[in-house]
């Protein structure tokens, strides 16, 4: 920075590059980002709260209360199988000195503009979601691994069903509140598997009504 203080850090963690952008304090500097090269990455606000928080699958948008503003979804994510959500840039302000601006996954930009000049660290990466990131193979799920998955999406619709409860208690608005698009794809997905894994019709019947419910 202007004042001599350390504004932006690269260093190798490992077989990993990590940047890390610091706020203009000359002692006990807080952390405002943090970019590393396996695709994980934070941004805070002022006040330390996170305020992007991005993955090999994608990322979310919060508000300084820690509610999400938006998600989005990487369009090379194999999680992502059916529609993504995809990624509205983003352009946030750290500080003063300090910009960040989000196109896409490798497109990730760390910008430090001070007395006329200029430098910009392109932090993005390309990097997918491992194999063990996807749901067994329909072959090797058998009936208990298939409600479980079922019983999964249902009590996380529960759960976000609950916390739209708390925010709108009318009870006019509890029909409007949909599930997130993500557990909507992770219920198809289950649907698919359960039509094509080899297990009774009682049974698949029982996780179509508990996912799809």
């Amino acid at each position: 920075y202007p004042s001599g203080n350390l504004a932006i850090l690269l260093v190798r963690e490992k077989e990993r590059l990590v940047c890390i952008v610091q706020e203009d304090t000359p002692t006990k500097a807080r952390i405002q980002a943090v970019f590393k090269s396996n695709g994980r990455s934070t941004c805070y606000y002022p006040n330390g709260a996170v305020w992007i928080n991005m993955t090999v699958q994608g990322g979310q948008y919060l508000d300084q209360a820690g509610s999400r503003v938006r998600r989005w979804t990487w369009p090379n994510s194999v999680t992502s199988s059916g529609p993504c959500v995809p990624l509205r840039p983003i352009f946030l302000s750290l500080n003063q000195h300090v910009g960040v601006r989000i196109l896409g996954q490798d497109r990730i930009t760390v910008s430090f503009l001070a007395m006329g000049q200029q430098a910009k660290f392109n932090v993005g990466t390309k990097v997918q979601v491992s194999d063990g990131g996807r749901l067994p193979p329909a072959a090797r799920l058998g009936e208990d691994e298939l409600l479980l998955l079922a019983f999964r999406v249902r009590i996380l619709w529960l759960f976000d069903r609950l916390r739209g409860c708390l925010n709108f208690p009318s009870s006019e608005q509890w029909d409007k509140i949909k599930p997130p698009a993500y557990l909507i794809t992770q219920a198809l997905k289950i649907l698919q598997l359960c039509t094509t894994s080899d297990v009774s019709d009682e049974i698949r019947g029982s996780v179509r009504a508990i996912a799809s419910s």
